[in-house]
Protein backbone atom coordinates (compact mmCIF):
# COMPACT_ATOMS: atom_id res chain seq x y z
CA UNK A 1 0.00 0.00 0.00
CA UNK A 2 1.68 3.36 -1.46
CA UNK A 3 1.95 6.13 1.29
CA UNK A 4 -0.31 8.89 1.18
CA UNK A 5 1.76 12.24 0.54
CA UNK A 6 0.81 15.84 1.00
CA UNK A 7 1.31 17.59 -1.72
CA UNK A 8 4.79 20.04 -2.43
CA UNK A 9 5.13 23.40 -4.38
CA UNK A 10 6.74 21.09 -7.08
CA UNK A 11 4.19 19.13 -8.03
CA UNK A 12 1.86 22.09 -8.84
CA UNK A 13 4.14 24.88 -9.85
CA UNK A 14 4.62 25.68 -12.96
CA UNK A 15 6.93 28.10 -14.98
CA UNK A 16 3.55 30.32 -15.23
CA UNK A 17 2.87 30.84 -11.65
CA UNK A 18 5.25 32.25 -9.49
CA UNK A 19 6.50 35.60 -8.75
CA UNK A 20 7.05 36.79 -12.54
CA UNK A 21 2.95 36.38 -12.93
CA UNK A 22 1.84 37.23 -9.92
CA UNK A 23 4.05 40.53 -9.87
CA UNK A 24 2.32 41.48 -13.17
CA UNK A 25 -0.60 40.35 -12.44
CA UNK A 26 -0.25 42.71 -9.18
CA UNK A 27 0.55 45.84 -10.80
CA UNK A 28 -2.71 45.72 -12.68
CA UNK A 29 -4.91 44.31 -9.66
CA UNK A 30 -3.06 47.19 -7.51
CA UNK A 31 -4.42 49.57 -9.58
CA UNK A 32 -7.66 48.66 -9.99
CA UNK A 33 -7.87 48.28 -6.20
CA UNK A 34 -6.76 51.84 -5.68
CA UNK A 35 -9.30 53.21 -7.61
CA UNK A 36 -11.89 51.50 -6.01
CA UNK A 37 -11.03 52.29 -3.05
CA UNK A 38 -10.31 56.06 -3.54
CA UNK A 39 -13.73 56.40 -4.85
CA UNK A 40 -15.44 54.17 -2.68
CA UNK A 41 -13.84 56.69 -0.12
CA UNK A 42 -15.40 59.73 -1.75
CA UNK A 43 -18.78 58.08 -2.28
CA UNK A 44 -18.80 57.67 1.56
CA UNK A 45 -17.66 61.11 2.04
CA UNK A 46 -20.25 62.02 -0.04
CA UNK A 47 -23.10 60.19 2.66
CA UNK A 48 -21.53 60.70 5.52
CA UNK A 49 -19.64 64.56 5.12
CA UNK A 50 -17.80 65.23 7.85
CA UNK A 51 -17.65 69.00 8.71
CA UNK A 52 -14.10 69.75 7.61
CA UNK A 53 -15.10 68.87 3.85
CA UNK A 54 -17.25 70.86 1.86
CA UNK A 55 -18.40 68.72 -1.22
CA UNK A 56 -18.90 70.93 -4.56
CA UNK A 57 -21.77 71.12 -6.62
CA UNK A 58 -19.73 71.46 -9.86
CA UNK A 59 -19.73 69.43 -12.55
CA UNK A 60 -22.80 68.13 -11.99
CA UNK A 61 -21.97 64.58 -13.13
CA UNK A 62 -18.66 64.33 -10.64
CA UNK A 63 -20.48 61.66 -8.49
CA UNK A 64 -21.81 59.98 -11.82
CA UNK A 65 -18.09 59.49 -12.64
CA UNK A 66 -16.56 58.57 -9.56
CA UNK A 67 -19.53 55.55 -8.44
CA UNK A 68 -19.14 54.65 -11.99
CA UNK A 69 -15.34 53.99 -11.56
CA UNK A 70 -16.27 52.66 -8.26
CA UNK A 71 -18.59 49.36 -9.54
CA UNK A 72 -16.26 49.38 -12.92
CA UNK A 73 -13.28 48.26 -11.21
CA UNK A 74 -14.77 46.14 -8.84
CA UNK A 75 -15.93 44.42 -11.38
CA UNK A 76 -12.78 44.60 -13.37
CA UNK A 77 -10.94 43.22 -10.00
CA UNK A 78 -13.04 39.58 -9.87
CA UNK A 79 -10.60 38.49 -12.81
CA UNK A 80 -7.95 39.99 -11.67
CA UNK A 81 -7.82 38.85 -8.05
CA UNK A 82 -8.71 35.06 -9.21
CA UNK A 83 -5.95 34.82 -11.55
CA UNK A 84 -3.72 36.45 -8.37
CA UNK A 85 -4.86 33.78 -6.33
CA UNK A 86 -4.16 31.25 -8.92
CA UNK A 87 -1.16 32.34 -9.41
CA UNK A 88 0.63 32.39 -5.86
CA UNK A 89 -1.41 28.94 -5.05
CA UNK A 90 1.34 27.01 -5.18
CA UNK A 91 3.26 28.77 -2.65
CA UNK A 92 1.15 27.80 -0.11
CA UNK A 93 1.87 24.70 0.12
CA UNK A 94 5.41 25.55 1.26
CA UNK A 95 6.52 24.28 4.23
CA UNK A 96 6.69 26.06 7.45
CA UNK A 97 10.54 26.50 8.29
CA UNK A 98 12.71 25.43 11.28
CA UNK A 99 13.44 27.74 14.30
CA UNK A 100 11.04 29.45 16.32
CA UNK A 101 12.47 32.85 14.79
CA UNK A 102 11.65 31.76 11.17
CA UNK A 103 8.62 30.09 12.05
CA UNK A 104 7.45 33.38 13.42
CA UNK A 105 7.97 35.44 10.49
CA UNK A 106 6.25 32.52 8.33
CA UNK A 107 3.11 32.82 10.46
CA UNK A 108 2.67 36.72 10.69
CA UNK A 109 2.99 36.53 6.56
CA UNK A 110 0.67 33.68 6.08
CA UNK A 111 -1.61 35.74 8.48
CA UNK A 112 -1.28 38.61 6.78
CA UNK A 113 -2.27 37.16 3.60
CA UNK A 114 -5.39 35.37 4.72
CA UNK A 115 -6.71 38.95 6.07
CA UNK A 116 -6.03 40.20 3.05
CA UNK A 117 -7.33 37.47 0.84
CA UNK A 118 -10.38 37.28 2.91
CA UNK A 119 -10.88 41.17 3.15
CA UNK A 120 -10.37 41.24 -0.65
CA UNK A 121 -12.98 38.83 -1.33
CA UNK A 122 -15.77 39.97 0.90
CA UNK A 123 -15.55 43.49 -0.55
CA UNK A 124 -16.01 42.38 -4.05
CA UNK A 125 -18.45 39.51 -2.96
CA UNK A 126 -20.66 42.14 -0.82
CA UNK A 127 -20.27 44.65 -3.43
CA UNK A 128 -21.20 42.56 -6.18
CA UNK A 129 -24.56 41.67 -4.41
CA UNK A 130 -25.22 45.64 -3.04
CA UNK A 131 -25.23 46.35 -6.99
CA UNK A 132 -27.90 43.95 -7.16
CA UNK A 133 -29.44 44.91 -3.96
CA UNK A 134 -29.41 41.28 -2.46
CA UNK A 135 -28.95 41.73 1.15
CA UNK A 136 -28.41 38.18 2.82
CA UNK A 137 -27.16 39.56 6.19
CA UNK A 138 -28.09 41.32 9.02
CA UNK A 139 -25.02 44.03 9.45
CA UNK A 140 -25.17 47.13 7.80
CA UNK A 141 -23.90 47.02 4.44
CA UNK A 142 -22.59 50.76 4.25
CA UNK A 143 -20.69 50.62 7.15
CA UNK A 144 -18.89 46.89 7.13
CA UNK A 145 -18.27 47.49 3.57
CA UNK A 146 -16.27 51.03 4.49
CA UNK A 147 -14.79 49.51 7.35
CA UNK A 148 -13.16 46.18 5.52
CA UNK A 149 -11.97 48.37 3.10
CA UNK A 150 -9.48 50.24 5.14
CA UNK A 151 -8.40 46.42 6.59
CA UNK A 152 -7.93 45.88 2.98
CA UNK A 153 -6.41 48.27 1.96
CA UNK A 154 -3.69 48.03 4.93
CA UNK A 155 -3.45 44.30 4.07
CA UNK A 156 -2.23 45.06 1.05
CA UNK A 157 0.03 47.66 1.14
CA UNK A 158 1.68 45.78 4.31
CA UNK A 159 2.11 42.61 2.00
CA UNK A 160 3.49 45.23 -0.96
CA UNK A 161 5.96 46.63 1.47
CA UNK A 162 6.82 42.44 2.59
CA UNK A 163 7.52 41.36 -0.80
CA UNK A 164 8.81 44.81 -2.47
CA UNK A 165 12.37 43.29 -2.60
CA UNK A 166 10.78 39.78 -4.66
CA UNK A 167 8.44 42.35 -6.41
CA UNK A 168 11.79 44.17 -8.06
CA UNK A 169 13.38 40.99 -8.89
CA UNK A 170 10.54 39.66 -10.90
CA UNK A 171 9.45 43.03 -12.82
CA UNK A 172 13.19 43.65 -13.03
CA UNK A 173 14.29 40.51 -15.03
CA UNK A 174 13.80 39.47 -18.78
CA UNK A 175 11.02 37.10 -19.80
CA UNK A 176 12.21 33.80 -20.53
CA UNK A 177 11.72 32.64 -23.71
CA UNK A 178 8.64 29.54 -24.37
CA UNK A 179 7.95 27.76 -27.02
CA UNK A 180 4.22 27.49 -25.34
CA UNK A 181 2.09 29.42 -23.34
CA UNK A 182 4.07 32.07 -21.76
CA UNK A 183 3.35 34.22 -18.69
CA UNK A 184 2.54 37.26 -20.75
CA UNK A 185 -0.13 35.45 -22.62
CA UNK A 186 -1.35 34.66 -19.15
CA UNK A 187 -1.59 38.01 -18.07
CA UNK A 188 -2.89 39.35 -21.50
CA UNK A 189 -5.60 36.80 -21.26
CA UNK A 190 -6.45 37.64 -18.09
CA UNK A 191 -6.87 42.04 -18.75
CA UNK A 192 -8.91 40.87 -21.62
CA UNK A 193 -11.17 38.80 -18.65
CA UNK A 194 -11.29 41.97 -16.67
CA UNK A 195 -12.12 44.27 -19.92
CA UNK A 196 -14.91 42.00 -21.17
CA UNK A 197 -16.31 41.83 -17.79
CA UNK A 198 -16.12 44.99 -17.48
CA UNK A 199 -17.85 46.37 -20.69
CA UNK A 200 -20.41 43.46 -20.15
CA UNK A 201 -21.53 45.32 -16.93
CA UNK A 202 -20.63 48.61 -17.04
CA UNK A 203 -23.60 50.05 -19.47
CA UNK A 204 -25.51 51.16 -16.69
CA UNK A 205 -23.85 54.06 -16.42
CA UNK A 206 -22.22 54.42 -19.72
CA UNK A 207 -25.15 54.97 -21.77
CA UNK A 208 -22.98 54.43 -24.93
CA UNK A 209 -22.65 50.53 -23.69
CA UNK A 210 -25.90 49.93 -22.59
CA UNK A 211 -26.72 47.63 -25.71
CA UNK A 212 -24.26 45.68 -25.47
CA UNK A 213 -23.81 45.40 -21.26
CA UNK A 214 -26.18 42.45 -21.15
CA UNK A 215 -24.61 41.99 -17.37
CA UNK A 216 -25.59 45.25 -16.63
CA UNK A 217 -28.15 45.29 -13.37
CA UNK A 218 -29.67 48.83 -15.02
CA UNK A 219 -30.86 48.60 -18.17
CA UNK A 220 -32.62 52.15 -18.10
CA UNK A 221 -35.96 50.82 -18.25
CA UNK A 222 -38.46 52.73 -16.31
CA UNK A 223 -40.94 54.92 -15.46
CA UNK A 224 -40.45 58.46 -17.54
CA UNK A 225 -37.25 56.82 -18.66
CA UNK A 226 -35.33 56.78 -15.61
CA UNK A 227 -34.79 53.30 -13.62
CA UNK A 228 -36.17 53.13 -9.87
CA UNK A 229 -34.19 52.08 -7.29
CA UNK A 230 -37.12 51.99 -4.81
CA UNK A 231 -40.73 52.10 -5.29
CA UNK A 232 -43.32 54.03 -3.36
CA UNK A 233 -45.09 51.11 -1.95
CA UNK A 234 -41.70 49.76 -0.89
CA UNK A 235 -41.05 52.70 0.92
CA UNK A 236 -44.58 52.14 2.32
CA UNK A 237 -45.44 56.41 0.41
CA UNK A 238 -48.15 55.60 -1.13
CA UNK A 239 -50.85 56.57 0.59
CA UNK A 240 -49.35 60.02 2.06
CA UNK A 241 -48.27 60.87 -1.53
CA UNK A 242 -51.42 60.39 -2.93
CA UNK A 243 -53.38 62.04 -0.16
CA UNK A 244 -55.19 65.56 -1.66
CA UNK A 245 -54.71 66.85 1.42
CA UNK A 246 -50.58 66.71 1.31
CA UNK A 247 -48.96 69.92 2.07
CA UNK A 248 -45.19 70.83 1.36
CA UNK A 249 -43.92 72.71 4.69
CA UNK A 250 -41.02 75.07 4.70
CA UNK A 251 -39.83 76.63 8.29
CA UNK A 252 -36.54 78.67 9.19
CA UNK A 253 -35.97 79.74 12.69
CA UNK A 254 -40.04 79.78 13.79
CA UNK A 255 -41.69 81.13 10.46
CA UNK A 256 -43.43 78.43 8.40
CA UNK A 257 -44.97 78.43 5.22
CA UNK A 258 -46.97 75.80 3.92
CA UNK A 259 -47.62 74.75 0.42
CA UNK A 260 -50.38 72.07 -1.76
CA UNK A 261 -49.30 71.02 -5.15
CA UNK A 262 -51.08 73.49 -7.28
CA UNK A 263 -49.13 76.61 -5.32
CA UNK A 264 -45.70 75.16 -5.72
CA UNK A 265 -46.60 74.69 -9.48
CA UNK A 266 -47.98 78.64 -9.22
CA UNK A 267 -44.89 79.96 -8.02
CA UNK A 268 -41.65 80.47 -11.12
CA UNK A 269 -40.48 77.28 -12.87
CA UNK A 270 -37.12 76.21 -13.52
CA UNK A 271 -35.82 73.52 -15.52
CA UNK A 272 -32.80 71.68 -15.41
CA UNK A 273 -31.36 68.62 -17.19
CA UNK A 274 -29.33 66.44 -14.39
CA UNK A 275 -27.96 63.20 -13.89
CA UNK A 276 -29.13 60.93 -11.24
CA UNK A 277 -26.55 58.23 -10.11
CA UNK A 278 -27.00 55.64 -7.24
CA UNK A 279 -24.50 54.15 -5.03
CA UNK A 280 -25.21 50.93 -6.97
CA UNK A 281 -23.54 52.20 -10.29
CA UNK A 282 -26.30 53.44 -12.21
CA UNK A 283 -26.66 56.43 -13.76
CA UNK A 284 -29.12 58.35 -15.90
CA UNK A 285 -29.70 62.21 -17.40
CA UNK A 286 -33.20 63.62 -16.90
CA UNK A 287 -34.63 67.02 -17.67
CA UNK A 288 -36.30 67.59 -13.91
CA UNK A 289 -38.70 71.08 -13.76
CA UNK A 290 -39.70 72.72 -9.81
CA UNK A 291 -39.25 75.37 -7.78
CA UNK A 292 -35.76 76.55 -7.36
CA UNK A 293 -35.39 75.22 -3.33
CA UNK A 294 -33.21 78.57 -2.95
CA UNK A 295 -36.60 80.79 -4.14
CA UNK A 296 -38.68 78.20 -1.61
CA UNK A 297 -36.44 79.61 1.29
CA UNK A 298 -36.79 82.73 0.53
CA UNK A 299 -39.95 82.66 1.00
CA UNK A 300 -39.51 82.11 4.72
CA UNK A 301 -36.68 84.71 5.50
CA UNK A 302 -34.01 81.94 5.24
CA UNK A 303 -30.81 83.58 4.70
CA UNK A 304 -28.23 81.64 2.25
CA UNK A 305 -25.16 79.23 3.92
CA UNK A 306 -27.59 77.39 5.73
CA UNK A 307 -28.27 73.74 5.62
CA UNK A 308 -31.55 72.14 5.16
CA UNK A 309 -33.21 69.05 6.80
CA UNK A 310 -35.36 67.31 4.04
CA UNK A 311 -37.81 65.11 5.10
CA UNK A 312 -39.40 62.40 3.39
CA UNK A 313 -43.26 60.63 3.50
CA UNK A 314 -41.52 57.02 3.17
CA UNK A 315 -42.05 54.96 6.02
CA UNK A 316 -40.01 52.44 5.91
CA UNK A 317 -36.49 52.30 4.48
CA UNK A 318 -33.38 54.27 5.11
CA UNK A 319 -32.97 57.77 4.43
CA UNK A 320 -36.33 58.97 5.11
CA UNK A 321 -34.62 62.45 6.00
CA UNK A 322 -31.33 63.69 4.63
CA UNK A 323 -29.75 67.18 4.76
CA UNK A 324 -28.87 69.37 1.86
CA UNK A 325 -25.59 71.32 2.67
CA UNK A 326 -25.81 75.52 2.03
CA UNK A 327 -23.45 75.29 -0.73
CA UNK A 328 -26.35 73.07 -2.75
CA UNK A 329 -29.64 74.92 -1.19
CA UNK A 330 -27.81 78.19 -3.04
CA UNK A 331 -27.30 76.76 -6.56
CA UNK A 332 -29.44 77.58 -8.20
CA UNK A 333 -29.84 74.14 -10.15
CA UNK A 334 -31.19 72.43 -6.80
CA UNK A 335 -34.91 71.31 -7.65
CA UNK A 336 -37.95 70.67 -5.50
CA UNK A 337 -38.75 68.87 -8.81
CA UNK A 338 -42.39 68.14 -9.75
CA UNK A 339 -41.81 67.13 -13.01
CA UNK A 340 -39.44 64.71 -15.17
CA UNK A 341 -39.07 64.11 -18.79
CA UNK A 342 -41.77 66.69 -19.75
CA UNK A 343 -44.88 65.04 -17.80
CA UNK A 344 -46.13 65.17 -14.09
CA UNK A 345 -43.71 62.82 -11.84
CA UNK A 346 -44.78 60.13 -11.35
CA UNK A 347 -45.52 58.37 -7.99
CA UNK A 348 -42.14 56.14 -8.38
CA UNK A 349 -40.01 58.74 -8.42
CA UNK A 350 -40.81 60.86 -5.56
CA UNK A 351 -44.49 62.69 -6.66
CA UNK A 352 -45.87 64.88 -5.13
CA UNK A 353 -42.14 66.40 -5.01
CA UNK A 354 -38.46 65.46 -4.31
CA UNK A 355 -34.95 67.03 -4.39
CA UNK A 356 -32.98 67.06 -7.14
CA UNK A 357 -29.37 68.56 -7.05
CA UNK A 358 -25.79 68.30 -8.92
CA UNK A 359 -23.44 65.84 -7.62
CA UNK A 360 -25.24 64.29 -5.58
CA UNK A 361 -25.82 60.46 -4.80
CA UNK A 362 -29.49 59.32 -5.56
CA UNK A 363 -29.93 57.77 -1.88
CA UNK A 364 -29.86 61.70 -0.57
CA UNK A 365 -32.04 63.17 -3.84
CA UNK A 366 -35.19 62.47 -1.07
CA UNK A 367 -37.95 61.24 -2.89
CA UNK A 368 -41.83 62.66 -1.46
CA UNK A 369 -40.60 65.09 0.45
CA UNK A 370 -43.03 66.83 2.93
CA UNK A 371 -40.83 69.12 4.96
CA UNK A 372 -37.86 71.54 4.54
CA UNK A 373 -36.69 72.97 6.97
CA UNK A 374 -33.52 75.19 7.61
CA UNK A 375 -30.73 73.79 10.45
CA UNK A 376 -29.06 76.45 12.94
Amino acid sequence: MCPVRLPRVEDIESRLTGPRTASRLGLWLGAAFGICFLTGIWSHLQQDTPGWLTVPTSPASLYRVTQGLHVATGVATIPLLLAKLWSVFPRLLARPPRGARRLLLHVLERGSIAVLVASAIFMLVSGSLNVVQWYPWEFSFRATHYAVAWVATGSLVLHVAVKLPVIREALAGPEPSSDGLGRRTVVTATLAASVATTVLTVGQSVTPLRRVSVLGVRDGEGPQDLPVNRTAREADAVGPALDPEWRLTVAHAGEERSFGRDDLLALPQAQERLPIACVEGWSRSADWSGVRVRDLLELVGAPSGVDVRVESLQRRGAFATSVLPAQFCADPRTLLALGLNGTTLALDHGYPCRIIAPNRPGVLQTKWVTRLETLA
